[in-house]
């Protein structure tokens, strides 16, 4: 069952021990179902750590945070395991591939949580997804592809499953020019296509123009910017 993916965040706090001030506090944050936003900072600001909250792997030290009506920030370890495996896609920097797979089996490997063996129309989906983002050695072991390869197979198996949510820490990063257009533009669509709602952390002018809302971490504040990028 597919859950609504409107985003909610109330008084959300990040804070090392030791550290005098927060890595970030945020007031607030809404995004609506459907929507897509872009988040960039200079590195260190805190971008991929507040990822990695909104996507339930790192525990933020106060606030909440709704996706639809489930606050994830509650949840048990075991429970939100659940939720980001039903409800998200994540493109991670450094992709999380294994390299001892094929490029097509780690695109099915969040089905191997359900199933031993993908049914036909999911590997059908994801030997097709592969081909859309330009990989055609569907059984070429993953130690073998260049790292921009790489993110082009970690972008396709965020969306095999037809996630509620996108999230991709620098997405395009490891792409030359043309490709960075391309995966770019075939993230956003294919997330649009399927009614997902998407945030992407990134420094690429063109791929945050793109979003519905661009905003910027700076010291410990998410801001809109007043002028993009």
């Amino acid at each position: 069952m597919k859950l609504r993916g409107d985003l909610r965040v109330h008084e959300l706090v990040l804070q090392f021990a030791g550290q005098e001030k927060p890595l970030f506090a945020l007031p607030s944050l809404e995004l609506s179902e459907g929507a897509s936003l872009g988040i960039r900072g200079v590195s260190g600001a805190g971008k991929t750590t507040l990822f990695h909250c909104l996507a339930g792997i790192a525990k933020p030290t106060a606030g909440q945070i709704f996706w639809g009506d489930t606050d994830i920030c509650a949840l048990a370890d075991d429970a939100v395991g659940r939720w980001r495996h039903e409800q998200l896609g994540l493109v991670f920097q450094d992709f999380h591939l294994v390299d001892g797979l094929s490029a097509l089996d780690n695109v099915l490997l969040p089905t191997y949580f359900d199933h031993w063996k993908p049914a036909a129309a999911v590997r059908q989906r994801a030997r097709d997804l592969l081909a859309a983002v330009g990989i055609t050695a569907f059984d070429r072991l993953a130690a073998l592809l260049s790292r921009g390869e790489r993110q082009r197979v970690a972008l396709a198996r965020a969306l095999l499953l037809q996630p509620t949510i996108v999230m991709a820490d620098e997405p395009t990063a490891s792409l030359d020019p043309d490709h960075r257009h391309q995966i770019g533009a075939l993230l956003l669509n294919l997330v649009k296509s399927q009614g997902a709602t998407l945030i992407v952390i990134s420094h690429e002018p063109e791929l945050l123009s793109s979003m519905d809302c661009c905003m910027t971490l700076q010291d410990g504040v998410l801001q809109h910017a007043a002028r993009w990028p």
